[in-house]
């Protein structure tokens, strides 16, 4: 029962630090609330025994992208500039998009239901099996390193190559002019 109340205390929070962020013209501020969101976020999952993926939230999440989005404000000026309008079609877009990612969710099993497709079948070999057939005794290493390598790879692969396009946008314009001595 407690655990339900964190988390829903964990969620309000994230939800008035997302309107915060939708309010803010400071873009500073905004990029420090978005980190605090993503702390909020590596909480929730530590809460709901996702150590792992709490600690990849708090490593990209508040870790890199907050300080790639600092160095972008370096480069730009840290104030949003005011919209006229407010635009209903990007706005119906993404309403759109939410509902049908909700009605997605309809038919998924109950958090912690014994029954459901995840604890039964190829999870429970992995959780007998693993350790025999690839080595390491802790499961997600088992998963994310042996039985989902390439998946993995292919990850690592995408997060290197936007790490280079970032670099590569950021050394534009960077350059001084060289100015000739007479």
């Amino acid at each position: 029962m407690s655990e339900v109340l964190i988390n829903q205390i964990l969620l309000a929070f994230m939800l008035v630090i997302a309107i915060g962020v939708l309010y803010q013209r400071n873009l500073f501020a905004a990029a420090m609330l978005m980190s605090i969101y993503s702390l909020l976020a590596a909480a929730l999952f530590v809460v709901l025994d996702a150590v792992d993926v709490a600690f990849t939230e708090a490593a990209v999440g508040a870790g890199i992208s907050i300080i790639l989005a600092l160095g972008t404000l370096a480069l730009t000026c840290g104030e949003q500039k005011p919209r006229p309008v407010l635009a209903t079609g990007p706005l119906l877009v993404v309403l759109l998009t939410g509902g049908m990612l909700i009605y997605g969710t309809l038919d998924m099993p109950y958090y912690g239901d014994p029954e459901a497709a995840a604890h039964t079948g190829v999870a429970s070999r992995y959780l007998q099996d693993s350790a025999n057939e690839v080595g390491p005794p802790n499961v997600v290493t088992s998963v994310l390193a042996s039985y989902r390598g390439y998946d993995t790879l292919g990850e690592t692969v995408v997060i290197f190559a936007a790490g280079i396009g970032v670099f590569a946008l950021m050394g534009r314009g960077r350059r001084k002019a060289t100015r000739k001595v007479k």
